[in-house]
């Protein structure tokens, strides 16, 4: 199962919802963000599990999002492409709590050995009501992701700047 669970990774506001829904388009199995449909969900009903309001619970909910994600998709066939996901959650805990989540459950739960990280790319980096934060902190959360995937045995691999159709090309050809 592990080896059709495929995770992008990244910068935040690098183009991977986009590459997403170009996966989807192609007809491959999507599963998008925990963080953005939790951002959602807790805007819409006033919560405080907001990642600049109370980053830990935002975790935690991102953290639960995922293994929830990966058992939706347990059944699915073919190649499924996660938007983020359980190592971007725990990681992001184990960062601002010193929570120790990482190493158990990114033992426990594996996706396929290559990951591919959305790199720093200002100019089409754009803030929302769901992304609050700065370019600065999307960097700084690349460099992080960029280390913790390789410490977990995974092989990182940085896509290129170029069209989403030439990316989703990209993605594909690797994974052939």
């Amino acid at each position: 199962m592990s080896d059709r669970f495929i995770v992008l990774s990244g910068c935040s506001g690098g183009g991977k919802s986009t590459l997403l829904e170009a996966l989807r388009q192609r007809g491959h199995a999507v599963v998008e963000e925990p963080g953005r449909r939790i951002v959602q969900q807790e805007l819409a009903t006033g919560g405080s599990a907001l990642p600049w309001q109370d980053l830990a619970a935002f975790a935690r909910r991102a953290i639960d999002m995922a293994l929830a994600d990966r058992g939706t998709m347990q059944d699915h066939p073919g190649l499924v492409f996660f938007d983020r996901g359980l190592i971007d959650a725990a990681s992001a805990l184990e960062a601002h709590s010193g929570e120790p989540a990482l190493a158990s459950l990114a033992a426990e739960h594996r996706y396929n050995r290559l990951v591919f990280l959305t790199p720093p790319w200002p100019e089409i980096y754009a803030g929302d009501p769901e992304r609050r934060h700065g370019f600065d902190a999307a960097v700084a959360e690349y460099e992080r992701l960029k280390s913790v995937y390789p410490s977990l045995g995974y092989e990182a691999i940085i896509l290129p700047k170029v069209t989403v159709a030439e990316r989703a090309d990209f993605v594909l050809r690797r994974l052939s």
